[in-house]
């Protein structure tokens, strides 16, 4: 877990070679640790790091370029960049951090077993002489409810075009138009055509190409497999300093900790918090949680977007023969084609919400669909794309097609069954404009960091677009820092290790798993009943007590099964970053006195101008380090 070590411990001092901000740990805030700030006060929106270096007694050690032997043991590696997550992100990053020094590139599962993978529209970008890089960000301000970041806006719009060209470079095949020019889609909240994709599995094509580039790149190593439990950090006077990640191998069975100059994360989301999810079974919110045990600065986490079509099981005419581990994503591309969304009398409903229509935002959407099956006590609402051209449909839509196939619905004639999904998480760890936290040494992009990008509510694409952008504005600072600093070969002894509970036996070790399983369906259950698409305070004072109750009852089983506060597992360790974002939602849910994108209260129905600022989660809060699932595993140790 995120350790922290006091300075001067292991004879460890620092020296400062640069300017920095003064530490805001110790800010007062309100009683729930959330406060509303804009993106300039109270945190810099190009937050500055201290640069330093280590002095082992008296004699200054001279800086290490890059770390030569990257492999010590089994159990220690030693990288110049750890990157946590094989996305579009860390994928980007690891390339160009590798002309630099080495890199690990940790994931959970398999390589291209990410989100990417499975994002099926496509990337924004202003590729199209009509369009324009002004009328992108004010879409994305639109569609975000003004609480977006301008600066961030303005950056990502403008460098999206470049970023899109590098991926061609790559290797990455988009769709072509008769004109033999980039074919671009539309989506809903977009004023212009700017969808550059590949078909609808646009999210697998660039996983594709980065991964092949990736595995041809000599400083580049991949760990499949390797769950990320915890940063490994140490105590710099007020400022928290990253020194890698202890992992789990979930293969074997044993713990593997990378000590690294630099640490990325890009662990994408968490929507698994949810019953029903987009996101693939590796999305349960480890990178935010991890981040928040090492004092990271959280924001916005109230904003969790669920996409407005997923493909409803229960109105199938062949039901799926086993429950799904995330629900089968409907595109947004199929409104942008010309989709239109039904009630099951066939009533077209989106204009009674919405002058857009279909082509609404999507919290517009879900909140409207939600309420067409509340009122109507139905479980789905229809999507048909039928009246379009049989060629055109399986052209644009092959995957939708075939899956949809499988079930009985051919969607060249018959509407298709939707229901909205836990989709997206808009907030997450507090990023500067270079990729930057608070965290000396430790870098965020894609989806597990909030840029000030997508503000109350992302815009349709623009996923792939910021991920891309952040992964390539972090490689500077990183290699800068990575060249300033020094890896002792002793750092890895000033951590005690995880502890795999093999000691337990088995019989406990499936009881304890068991009862985890039930418990993280209970937590799903209270999040979608207490804290969807459309919330009130009672209810959401409600799931705090609900999930406050749950944790402690949990977590006094696995004590009482013989755990210990320093022993881990993969579903323990999920459930407990589970519960930790959780909390982070509910409690940013709860300070939020307006209704602004996401997050609808029907307590403050309407938008309150002065509330128009990002909610902010500062480190040391007291009332969320009171369990194992959000203190640090490991006590400090002293020497």
């Amino acid at each position: 877990m995120a350790t922290s070590i006091a300075s001067g411990s292991a004879n460890l001092h620092f020296r400062e070679t640069g300017c920095w901000q003064q530490s805001l740990f110790s800010r007062v805030v309100s009683q729930r640790c959330c406060q509303k700030f804009s993106w300039s006060h109270g945190v810099s929106n190009n937050l500055q790091i201290k640069r330093y270096s280590y002095l082992i007694g008296e004699t200054q050690r001279p800086f290490q370029t890059v770390v030569t032997s990257c492999i010590r043991d089994d159990s220690t590696k030693y990288f110049d960049f750890a990157v946590i997550g094989s996305g579009v992100a860390g994928l980007r990053y690891a390339l160009e951090v590798a002309k630099h020094g080495t890199v690990a590139v940790i994931t959970k599962a398999e390589p291209h077993e990410s989100n990417t993978n499975y994002a099926q529209g496509g990337v924004s970008a202003v590729l199209c002489p009509s369009d324009s890089v002004e009328s992108h960000m004010q879409d994305t301000i639109v569609a975000g409810a003004y609480l977006c970041d301008e600066d961030t806006v303005r950056v990502v719009c403008t460098e999206g075009p470049e970023r899109i060209r590098e991926l061609i470079a790559m290797g990455a095949s988009f769709d072509h138009g008769e004109d033999g020019n980039l074919h671009l889609a539309r989506e809903g909240g977009h004023s212009h055509h700017r969808i550059v994709h590949a078909a609808d599995m646009t999210g697998r094509e660039i996983e594709r190409a980065l991964l092949m580039v990736v595995e041809n790149d000599p400083n580049i190593s991949v760990f499949k497999h390797h769950f990320a439990i915890d940063l490994l950090t140490s105590q710099d006077g007020s400022d928290m300093v990253c020194h890698g990640v202890d992992t789990m191998n979930t293969k074997t069975c044993k713990v593997v900790r990378f000590i690294s100059k630099v640490t990325l994360l890009a662990s994408g989301g968490a929507g698994h918090v949810y019953p029903s999810t987009t996101n693939p079974p590796v999305a349960t919110g480890d990178g935010i949680a991890m981040a928040h045990r090492a004092q990271a600065i959280i924001s916005n986490m109230e904003f969790v977007q669920f996409h407005p079509t997923s493909l409803a099981d229960e109105g199938l005419p062949i039901p799926p023969t086993k429950t799904r581990e995330n629900a089968f994503l409907i595109s947004e591309a199929v409104r942008g084609d010309g989709g239109i969304l039904y009630n099951l009398d066939m009533e077209r409903f989106m204009p009674m919400y919405d002058e857009r229509a279909e082509l609404a935002p999507r919290d517009v959407v879900a909140r409207s669909i939600d309420d067409q099956i509340k009122k109507r006590k139905e479980k789905y609402v229809l999507l048909d794309i039928s009246h379009k051209g049989r060629d055109k449909i399986l052209t644009h839509f092959p995957n939708i097609a075939a899956e949809c196939l499988k079930y009985g619905i051919d969607i060249t004639r018959q509407p298709i069954p939707v229901v909205p999904a836990a989709h997206y998480m808009c907030g997450g760890v507090r990023a500067g404009l270079q990729g930057e936290t608070n965290v000396r040494g430790l870098y965020v992009a894609g989806e597990v960091a909030c840029t000030g990008l997508h503000g109350a509510n992302r815009l349709a694409s623009n996923s792939l677009l910021e991920a891309l952008v952040f992964a390539r504005r972090a490689v500077k600072p990183s290699i800068d820092h990575m060249k300033a600093s020094y890896i002792d070969q002793s750092v890895s002894r000033w951590w005690d290790p995880p502890v795999i509970p093999m000691q337990l036996g088995c019989n406990i070790l499936d009881k304890i798993i068991k009862r985890t399983k039930e418990v993280r369906k209970e937590l799903q259950s209270i999040m979608w009943e207490y804290v969807g698409i459309v919330r009130s305070t009672t209810r959401l004072k409600t799931a705090e007590q609900r999930i406050g109750e749950l944790e402690l009852e949990w977590e006094a089983y696995l004590f009482q099964q013989g755990w210990e506060p320093t022993m881990v597992g993969l579903e323990a360790c999920e459930m407990r970053n589970l519960f930790c974002c959780a909390k982070l939602v509910v409690s940013s849910a709860l300070t939020r006195h307006e209704s602004r994108g996401l997050h609808y209260t029907i307590d403050f129905p309407h938008v309150d101008e002065r509330s128009r600022l990002p909610t902010i989660i500062f480190p040391n809060c007291s009332t969320m380090n009171t369990t194992w699932s959000s203190r640090q595993l490991h006590k400090q140790q002293m020497c």
